[in-house]
């Protein structure tokens, strides 16, 4: 029997880490799961480092139009296996349509969907097969797809609005730094060849240009090249680690501008999902639990997880989500409504709405306000060196015109 090593957070919110003998990795996943313990990673034992894979091969898009056609065909009375056939047969992604093969086999096989799905949890995560579960449980499947369709459009919306805040800033910065060092090592150089030959007295912004592109050109710039990529890259790895994401998610959002997105976008998606999960059936407890699995920021999932624990221990939902400083007064007076009156999950969708309105008006405003600066800083620094490099050219030509 192999042995899989793993690592997780347990109900308390603590990191746990370990080994176990299992017949296969899925129920690995199943036994620690009914231990209530929240796997990060699980591999083989001798096989941890193995070239990873990066994505699934199916984008959050191809999820939600597929999730849509499946709901239509599923009200419109068609059979499970058939609309599998049909849905895999038109699809063009071929990653995908060996995936929706499989399921369909499975399901053929006597499995449920959910349990089909479940093989195959880097396309169909927590989520999605839990949700597709209570659907085939309530006898509402078209309803939960429907739902689903709707919650991966929205959560692609929200992706797109933040890849369009962060795509701005990265490509001039890119471009700025590429046309610095372009100047700094090939074109002042020429210009110091030109003033060795004139003999002029260079001012001190030319010296301080001149002295970094020397610097640049020199081994030290290639070793400082190094050195930042190797800083880039033990600060991913970092990440990979709870300790190192809990720090790291943490400054993210207390950073300017930057941190209030941040959090107005985990609000959205924590709303979003438990709202999605509790309509579809789903009770509390795994709503939360799946929520915090789901909610892309170490520090979001510690306070999920603790406020599980709270509920799971007989209290309300909106006391313990207040006592995380994490969520705004107003989202937790809005779900404490929600409570009082039993409609926590329109009022999650509400709260949902909101935030992800909130979301795009604060993206707007972000490039509204990085737009001048970001074109004043490009601006700045290569003038400044342009300038810097003509100042003794402009002292020689008054010298001359003097004489």
């Amino acid at each position: 029997m192999p042995v899989y090593t793993y690592r997780g957070v347990n109900r308390a919110g603590s990191s746990v880490a370990g080994e176990r003998a299992a017949a296969s990795k899925a129920e690995l996943a199943a036994l620690l799961k009914r231990e209530q313990i929240n796997v990060s990673k699980l591999s083989e034992k001798g096989k941890e480092f193995a070239i990873p894979t990066f994505g699934s091969g199916v984008d959050s898009k191809e999820l939600a139009i597929f999730t849509r056609q499946f709901s239509v065909m599923i009200d419109a009375g068609l059979p499970l296996v058939q609309c599998l056939e049909i849905l895999a047969g038109q699809q063009e992604n071929k990653t995908f349509q060996k995936i929706l093969n499989g399921v369909r086999a499975s399901v053929e096989g006597g499995a449920t969907l959910s349990a089909s799905m479940k093989q195959y949890d880097k396309v169909f995560d927590a989520l999605y097969y839990n949700m597709v579960e209570a659907g085939e449980t309530g006898g509402i499947l078209d309803t939960i797809l429907q739902r689903l369709s709707t919650y991966i459009e929205k959560n692609v919306k929200l992706k797109r609005a933040v890849k369009s805040a962060l795509i701005y800033p990265v490509a001039v910065i890119t471009i700025a730094g590429l046309v610095i060092t372009l100047l700094l090592w090939k074109v002042v150089p020429i210009f110091v060849t030109l003033f060795n030959g004139l003999a002029v007295e260079l001012p001190l912004p030319t010296r301080i240009v001149i002295a970094v592109s020397n610097f640049i050109g020199s081994i030290y710039g290639g070793l400082v090249l190094v050195m930042a990529i190797g800083v880039i890259v033990a600060l991913k790895f970092w990440y990979g680690t709870p300790q190192g994401r809990t720090i790291l998610d943490g400054v993210l959002l207390k950073l300017p501008l930057v941190g209030i997105l941040l959090r107005k976008i985990a609000v959205a998606r924590f709303t979003r999902t438990l709202g999605t999960l509790i309509s579809s059936g789903v009770p509390i407890l795994e709503g939360l639990d799946i929520t915090a699995r789901t909610s892309g920021n170490a520090v979001i999932e510690k306070a999920i997880l603790q406020t599980r624990k709270a509920v799971e221990a007989g209290r309300s939902l909106v006391d313990p989500l207040k006592e995380t400083d994490v969520f705004p007064g107003m989202v937790t007076q809005m779900i404490g409504v929600g409570e009082q009156t039993g409609a926590m999950d329109a009022m999650l969708q509400k709260i949902a709405d909101f935030y992800e309105d909130e979301v795009d008006a604060a993206v707007k405003d972000l490039l509204t306000a990085l737009e001048p600066i970001m074109i004043v800083f490009l601006g700045g620094v290569v003038g400044g060196v342009v300038i810097s490099m003509y100042l003794p050219l402009f002292s020689l030509i008054n010298k001359l015109a003097g004489h």
